[in-house]
């Protein structure tokens, strides 16, 4: 039975404009291989809510969950949620479970809990609440559609919040061999290899150190003794000379 797939979102004009660096994608995509769901896309929209609701609905068909990143702060750029809504077609409104939880964080903290802050119970129709150990704003997942926030570490914490209660398949393992030769040269073998073992993944990264080039030859799969029989073929193929 294949992999259940997945896709992600990145939502943000700062991702866009360069003035953040997305790492919520490696952190997911990371997490995802562990527990056997296969990220197959991953798109950028700016905080616009067309860009949003057309790339939601487009992959929420697609594959068998979709991540969302960003958006659903207290700022009036923080549209995510209303696009989410917009996308199947829901209500939107402060729900109470979500206002209880953020009104006891603030009454802890000692921080008015003001309309901007109270922007972040706003909850989609039928939505799943995700919990956020970190800051308590909730996310939310509608169908196949796991909405997020965009900051890093609760990002990863609604990641782990999420993946227990989602289908995954056999893990992704991978084993890589580091080759101090450019990937013109050893292409035509590494290819050939490949060509015999269609059940794994074989992809070649090139490096330059110091002025020379090399190739890092990576073998993914799900069955570990077919990984290892591969390798041990690459490691023939390209001997380390200074071994």
């Amino acid at each position: 039975m294949p992999n259940p797939t997945a896709a992600m979102l990145v939502i943000g004009d700062e991702i866009l404009s360069g003035r953040t660096r997305d790492t919520n994608t490696q952190h997911l995509a990371s997490q995802l291989g562990q527990v056997g769901i296969r990220l197959r896309e991953v798109r950028v929209v700016p905080d616009d809510p067309a860009a949003i609701i057309a790339a939601v609905n487009a992959l929420r068909s697609a594959y068998d969950n979709v991540f969302t990143s960003g958006g659903i702060g207290p700022t009036h750029d923080d549209i995510t949620a209303d696009a989410i809504a917009d996308a199947f077609g829901v209500a939107i409104a402060i729900r109470a479970d979500a206002f209880a939880l953020l009104a006891a964080h603030y009454a802890r903290t000692g921080m008015a809990f003001n309309a901007a802050r109270q922007r972040m119970a706003r909850i989609p129709a039928g939505a799943r609440l995700i919990d956020n150990p970190i800051s308590t704003a909730p996310g939310f997942s509608l169908g196949n559609v796991h909405v997020m926030a965009g900051v890093p570490d609760i990002f990863a914490a609604m990641v782990a919040s999420v993946l227990p209660g989602l289908t995954g398949g056999a893990p992704l393992l991978s084993q890589s061999l580091r080759v101090n030769r450019g990937e013109g040269e050893i292409a035509t073998a590494f290819a050939a290899l490949a060509a015999q073992y269609p059940a794994l993944a074989m992809g070649s990264y090139p490096f330059v150190e110091n002025g020379a080039y090399g190739t890092n030859l990576v073998v993914r799969g799900a069955v570990a003794a077919q990984i290892d029989a591969a390798m041990t073929r690459l490691a023939a193929l390209f001997p380390d000379p200074a071994a």
